[in-house]
C-alpha cells in the first residue's frame, strides 16, 4: 500500500522533546513495513529548526506549520493546524508519542476528523484493516483492536520505542505553510511558565534512584539523595512514599507518576506493585535493594541485593567515592 504517515515532532520553543526522537524512529519504521512516506509535522515558526533532527532520523520531508496564534504550544491551535493539514493530504496514519501533549492533540484532532483515536500502543500493522496491541488498565494488560478507518490516528506508548537513528545522505525537505486558525483557538496558548525543577527531570534522567516504604521516614532519602547526586541522576519514589508525606507527588514513580526509562534504576525498599512497575518497566536495568527475595521488584529486575538497603547504599556511596577519587 502507499499513503502517508504524519508524525507529530514534540517541542518546547524549537528544542526538541525527548519523544520526538521516538515518534521519528516509529513512523521512519512503520513507513517502512507498509510502503508508506513519513512526513514530520512541525508546529510554530521555531519548530523549522528541527529540520535536522528529522533529517537525523531518516524522514525526508517536514511540514513546518505556522501561523500568529502558534507562538507556544496550545492544544487546541495545534490540532486544528495538523487537521488541515490531514485534510489537504489525506494520511493514512496521523501519529505521535503518548505524552500528556501527544495524546491531547491527537484527541483534538481525532475530535475535529470524527475519527477514532487510539491511545498508548505498543504494535501497529495493516492487513485487510488496521491492526493495533495498545496497553490497558496502565500496562497491566493488553488489548488487541481492529480499526476500520481510512485515517489511522495513534499514539505509540511513551518509551515503547527505542529511539534509533538513520541519517540521510541529503538534508530533510522544508516546507513551511501558513495555516488560517480561529483567533480563538489562542485561549489555551502558554502565556508564561513557572520552572519548578533545573536540569534533569525525573522522566528523563539517566539513573534513577528510587525509596519505597522500606525506607522507613522522609529522612530516610538523605543516603539515596546523596547517591544520586553523586550518579548524576534523580530520586524517585513508590506512591507508599507518597501517601505517607514522606516526598512530594512530582517524585513518584508509577501509573498515576511518571514513568521513566533510565538506563538503571535503582529500587531501594521497594515491594513492586502493580501500579509502580508500570511506570519503571521501560528502564534499560533494574538493581532491586530488598531484605524480601520474593517481592516483585525482586523477581523482576536484572540485578537484586537481598540485603538491608540501610547498609547497602552507605557501602555503595563510599565505593563510588573510592573509584571517583
Amino acid at each position: 500500500m502507499m499513503g502517508e504517515i504524519l508524525v507529530l515532532v514534540e517541542h518546547d520553543r524549537g528544542e526538541a522533546e525527548p519523544s520526538a526522537t521516538e515518534a521519528l524512529t516509529a513512523a521512519r519504521e512503520l513507513a517502512a513495513a507498509h510502503s508508506m512516506n513519513p512526513i514530520a509535522v512541525l508546529v510554530g515558526q521555531e519548530a523549522a529548526d528541527l529540520q535536522g533532527v528529522c533529517a537525523e532520523y531518516g524522514i525526508p520531508t517536514a511540514f513546518c506549520l505556522t501561523s500568529p496564534i502558534l507562538s507556544d504550544y496550545g492544544p487546541e491551535a495545534w490540532g486544528q493546524a495538523i487537521t488541515e493539514l490531514a485534510k489537504e493530504r489525506s494520511p493514512s496514519m496521523i501519529l505521535a508519542v503518548g505524552t500528556d501533549r501527544g495524546n491531547e492533540i491527537l484527541a483534538h484532532i481525532a475530535a475535529r476528523l470524527g475519527l477514532p483515536f487510539t491511545a498508548n500502543s505498543l504494535q501497529i500493522q495493516r492487513r485487510d484493516l488496521w491492526e493495533v496491541t495498545r496497553m490497558q488498565w496502565g500496562g497491566s494488560l493488553l488489548e488487541d483492536v481492529t480499526i476500520d478507518t481510512e485515517t489511522l490516528i495513534v499514539s505509540y506508548g511513551q518509551h515503547a520505542v527505542e529511539p534509533v537513528t538513520a541519517p540521510l545522505t541529503t538534508p530533510t525537505e522544508l516546507i513551511t505553510q501558513e495555516v488560517d486558525l480561529d483567533p480563538n483557538l489562542g485561549r489555551t496558548i502558554i502565556r508564561d511558565r513557572i520552572t519548578l525543577t533545573d536540569g534533569v527531570t525525573l522522566s528523563t534522567a539517566s539513573v534513577v534512584v528510587s525509596g519505597g516504604r522500606g525506607v522507613g521516614s522522609a529522612e530516610g532519602f538523605a543516603p539515596l539523595e546523596e547517591l544520586a547526586e553523586l550518579l548524576g541522576g534523580r530520586v524517585g519514589c513508590s506512591r507508599a512514599v507518597t501517601n505517607n508525606g514522606w516526598r512530594s507527588h512530582a517524585d513518584q514513580v508509577g501509573q498515576t507518576g511518571t514513568r521513566i526509562a533510565p538506563e538503571i534504576y535503582i529500587a531501594c525498599g521497594i515491594s513492586g506493585a502493580i501500579q509502580h512497575w508500570v511506570g519503571a518497566m521501560a528502564s534499560k536495568n533494574i538493581l532491586a535493594i530488598n531484605t524480601d527475595p520474593e517481592a516483585n521488584i525482586v523477581t523482576k529486575a536484572g540485578y537484586a541485593v537481598i540485603a538491608d538497603l540501610h547498609e547497602v547504599i552507605p557501602a555503595v556511596i563510599a565505593e563510588v567515592r573510592r573509584r571517583k577519587n
